[in-house]
């Protein structure tokens, strides 16, 4: 019984838990993804690459819309404020706002989109080919380079003459503490 290749069959895939480096004969996911030739290894490493900059991407698009939907609240709180006397009087109100069901439609579409494919990602990482995680590292820093440019609103000239950053930083994880 011979375990060779002989012509005309397929190849087997080459899988490893462990550090590798193979490009031929490599599979990713199933074995229809299944490296051939050079050509397709780079095809492949180009898509590692763009999926991880649309990951980076998606997250960008949840962060924007979510900030989109805190303006619109903002918006109609300024409009409630202008139109109420009840705030002159006591000083101040609570109002609690809630995402309309499409809104939250929108959010739940854009989270489970970018969890399914950091899922993926994360899948491609664990099958230790040293050349997929360096495009989806390459991947990442490309993403958090065109898809997540920090801006930060820098108020200056108050009282005490001392510049505030403010708490609306977009592209920065943490929350921004403003002086007071």
């Amino acid at each position: 019984m011979s375990h060779g290749h002989g012509l005309g069959t397929a190849n087997e895939c080459k899988v490893s838990m462990l550090w590798n480096w193979y490009t031929i004969d490599a599979c990713f996911l199933s074995s229809s993804w299944q490296i051939t030739t050079n050509g397709a290894f780079a095809a492949t490493c180009i898509g590692v690459i763009l999926m991880v900059v649309a990951l980076e991407a998606l997250r960008r698009i949840g962060k924007e819309y979510d900030a989109h939907v805190l303006r619109e609240f903002q918006a109609r709180l300024a409009a409630l404020s202008a139109s109420s006397s009840e705030q002159a009087e006591t000083g101040s109100t609570t109002v609690t706002f809630k995402v309309s069901p499409v809104q939250q439609l929108v959010r739940s579409v854009i989270h489970a989109l970018t969890f399914g494919l950091a899922y993926i990602v994360m899948l491609l990482a664990m099958y230790y080919n040293g050349y997929i995680i360096i495009c989806i590292i390459v991947g990442a820093g490309l993403g958090k380079f065109f898809c997540d440019w920090m801006t930060v609103i820098v108020v200056s000239g108050g009282k005490d003459g001392n510049a505030c950053v403010g708490s609306k930083a977009t592209g920065v994880e943490e929350a921004s503490v403003c002086c007071g």
